[in-house]
């Protein structure tokens, strides 16, 4: 008996560190290794090998996958919490891991509801190919809203320089990620030599790929936008610091004065470090400088109303036509774009009469803003209708989405990803920034205190970009577009409704399988 756990305990320790080394390896997937073959592949074979497990054992199966591919995908976030947040290394490793450990339950639980749904093996074919890739992208859906959300590697990012990248205009990157999950569900079943779902879906795919863009009508205008990006790399430890501010702005300006012949110069998050009404002559002298070239200035700055403090971006010098009359610099005018969806303990801190006295990192520099509205209007730059988002709120599709209107010139994103030095995460950012290109069909401007500073076109190729970690200036001319994409026109929910169709048809199929017909026959409830 002691034997037979000892062998049963191995076993598992073996299958755990299997699956584990299995949600590692995605990470190569995604920026800045972009090996996307390996997402499908790790999936295909933690469905094979777990094909037998009883549901609660599959549960921790795909918990070990999901902290494999947590662990390692988002170990950038310690870096944050170690530099510039005050903790010890072994506290900020801690708490990146225990952040893992809540994303890996998503996986967990579909996992879990992957062999409770269909225990069967009569049902092999419908497991993978319908109901695993419904279960895989509703958990990652679910992960991109419950408690705010952290929408971070999402399968379909893997795209963002794969085959299948032009789908996303279509079907969203959650539309990938399904495609994906049911890719890996085929090649699974070729693990068991099971080889014709993967003879029809491939080629299934190359046609979608090859028609998909021939059915939308997004078609470049003629017309180009001058822009110019300003990365002025200011170490993240003298950017709050007051004795740094005048220095920080002069630096601005000295950088953006010889570009003043472009259309729009974009400056970054924050790139004003100080409330509004604190550098009101500043501002005022820019925009009077940005009116006499024709020019506009779009810069992010710390905004106040009503009591409460924004993250926000505002527009400086000429917002209308080219030679028109101009309006002088007026505190707190209505052209002007407040975060929305505010970074836990970065920009808002829950319970923060509790969490706040814990330690420093609870009380970084602006860890206090006010929510802007969900909706907001498009900002106006010489005439120029630009949608908007700082930093986080790239990465929440439908929020993009909602801002857009049908005659948006440019899609802009401005951030500061000085907090995570020279780890993966800006690169995953701003892969993900170039998803939402693809999938809104517009071209996008990413302006970065030291980078990727970067501009995107409009099928998502990064056209123009800037070194990290060095102060510079990015110009280019960026052909603008006309027409909307599906994606645009109805967002996530066909997706997400397939997904809910598929998972409901197995729980139906559930109920009137033979064991739990038995089961009410008997009187008795299912497990």
């Amino acid at each position: 008996m002691l034997n037979t756990l000892r062998a049963w305990s191995r076993h598992t320790s073996v299958r755990l560190t299997t699956a584990f080394a299995a949600g590692a390896s995605t990470v190569l997937s995604f920026a800045p290794y972009s090996l996307w073959p390996i997402y499908p592949l790790a999936l295909a074979f933690a469905l094979w090998q777990g094909r037998t497990l009883s549901a609660r054992a599959s549960g921790y199966y795909w918990l070990s996958f999901g902290f494999g591919s947590f662990a390692l995908g988002i170990s950038w976030v310690h870096v944050s919490m170690a530099r510039f947040g005050g903790l010890p290394l072994l506290a900020s490793l801690g708490l990146m891991a225990l952040l893992a450990a809540y994303l890996s339950l998503y996986p967990a639980l579909a996992g879990y509801l992957l062999q409770k749904l269909t225990p069967q093996r009569n049902g092999v074919l419908w497991r993978n190919l319908a109901l695993f890739p419904a279960l895989w992208t509703l958990g990652e859906w679910a992960r991109g809203w419950v408690l705010t959300g952290f929408p971070w590697l999402w399968g379909g990012y893997s795209q963002t320089q794969g085959p299948l990248k032009s789908l996303a205009s279509i079907i969203g990157v959650l539309g990938l990620s399904f495609l994906l999950a049911m890719l890996a569900g085929a090649m699974a079943l070729c693990l068991s030599r099971r080889y014709r779902s993967l003879a029809i879906l491939l080629p299934v795919l190359a046609l979608a790929v090859f028609i998909g863009p021939r059915v939308s009508d997004i078609e470049r205008s003629g017309e180009r936008l001058k822009l110019v990006l300003v990365q002025g790399n200011i170490p993240q430890s003298m950017k709050w610091q007051p004795d740094a501010l005048w220095p920080t702005l002069l630096k601005y300006m000295d950088l953006t004065r010889p570009q003043l012949d472009a259309d729009i110069i974009i400056w970054p998050e924050a790139a004003v470090p100080a409330p509004e009404a604190m550098v009101a002559d500043f501002l005022e002298n820019a925009n009077r400088v940005a009116n006499l070239n024709d020019s506009a200035i779009i810069t992010g700055i710390i905004s106040q109303a009503e009591g409460n403090f924004y993250n926000s971006l505002i527009v400086l010098g000429n917002q209308d036509e080219k030679h028109q009359d101009s309006a002088d610099y007026l505190e707190g005018h209505a052209n002007r774009f407040n975060k929305h969806h505010l970074l836990p303990i970065g920009e808002f801190v829950p319970f923060e009469s509790l969490l706040r006295p814990i330690a420093p990192l609870f009380n970084l520099p602006m860890s206090s803003f006010g929510r802007g509205d969900y909706r907001q209007p498009n900002l106006k730059a010489l005439g120029y209708k630009v949608a908007p988002s700082i930093c986080f709120e790239i990465a929440f599709p439908e929020q993009v989405r909602d801002n857009l209107d049908p005659d948006t010139d440019l899609l802009l994103t401005v951030s500061n990803d000085a907090w995570f030095g020279e780890s993966n995460g800006p690169l995953q950012h701003m892969e993900i920034a170039q998803m939402r290109a693809i999938e809104l069909g517009r071209p996008l401007a990413r302006a970065t205190n030291n980078g990727v500073t970067a501009l995107v076109d409009e099928h998502g190729n990064i056209s123009a970009r800037l070194p990290q970690f060095e102060a510079g200036v990015l110009t280019a001319e960026v052909p603008l577009v006309t027409g909307q994409t599906w994606f645009a026109r109805w967002g996530q929910a066909p997706v997400l409704w397939l997904c809910g169709l598929l998972f409901s048809l197995s729980l139906l199929g559930l109920r009137r399988s033979p064991k739990a017909r038995q089961r009410r026959a008997l009187g008795t409830k299912p497990l």
